[in-house]
């Protein structure tokens, strides 16, 4: 069956490492290959953890002007119209329930909160000190801080939890461990774990994308390298790593791409193309 879509993850994935803050950027490679798809009719989306501020610049290296789905699949929303597909938030009730388990075993866990479809950031007190403006897209300086219990009084599209110290996987592992229910938990590559609420990922955003536009899931060549693309690669009709994926991403995916610092995705598209 033809491509009709392609869904991409951005960072570690589309993105290279050139920008000033390492956040990445789009390469003029990768931006042709992407404009090379339009122009065949396939529809071009970002599927990425980011929320809209950190999208937009993205947005406009590499032209897309669709739907996107932010938030690891908890937000859908139209690029240039601003129309909300949908937004599945985590229940204030469930974050409460889940900061204090975890701060019953780990007390220097800090938490912040994407609300307000993913305009309005909430951060405890003492996150800013750990955050860099590339984890957020955002300046730790004016990101403030707030007691824990305001941090998990409304629902959220994504909690985001993170300690001074511990690996990454030893938090995701303490979240598991939890004894709560009601959410689901992923990584990035980011020096954080996100929260969302049950169900969502990559794949089910996408799906709702799909559904939207008539396409058909084996219609989807889809692209990413970490924890949180897993699902995504695993729904798709084709579902592509890059090869600085991790392993258990690589083990899920139908084939590896070169990595994103030599234009893998775009590397993909080229032969898809013809080109």
């Amino acid at each position: 069956m033809a491509v009709r879509l392609i869904a991409t993850d951005l960072d570690g994935t589309l993105l290279d490492r050139s920008a000033a803050d390492g956040s990445g950027v789009v390469t003029p490679r990768t931006r042709r290959a992407l404009d090379a798809a339009r122009a065949a009719g396939i529809a071009t989306i970002p599927v990425t953890a980011r929320q809209p501020i950190g999208l937009r610049p993205i947005a406009e290296q590499a032209g897309f002007d669709d739907w996107a789905l932010c938030g690891n699949g908890a937000y859908g929303v139209h690029l240039t119209t601003g129309e909300r597909l949908f937004a599945d938030e985590l229940p204030a009730a469930v974050q409460q329930e889940l900061a204090a388990a975890l701060q019953a075993v780990l007390p220097d866990l800090v938490f912040a909160s994407v609300q307000d479809a993913g305009e309005r950031f909430v951060v405890q007190e003492g996150y800013a000190d750990l955050a860099a403006f590339a984890d957020h897209k955002r300046d730790p300086r004016l990101m403030g801080g707030v007691p824990l219990a305001e941090v998990v009084s409304a629902p959220s599209l994504k909690l985001v939890i993170r300690h001074p110290s511990l690996p990454i996987p030893e938090i995701y592992a303490a979240v598991q461990a939890a004894g709560v229910t009601g959410f689901a938990a992923t990584m990035s590559g980011a020096p954080f774990v996100e929260v969302m609420a049950e169900g969502v990922s990559k794949a089910t955003g996408l799906a709702q994308v799909c559904a939207r536009l008539g396409v058909d899931r084996a219609e989807v060549l889809a692209f990413g390298d970490a924890l949180n693309d897993l699902e995504m690669l695993q729904w798709a009709g084709r579902g592509v790593a890059v090869a600085n994926a991790v392993d258990v991403v690589k083990d899920v995916a139908d084939e590896i791409a070169p990595a994103n610092v030599d234009d893998g995705v775009a590397q993909v598209i080229e032969v898809l193309l013809g080109l």
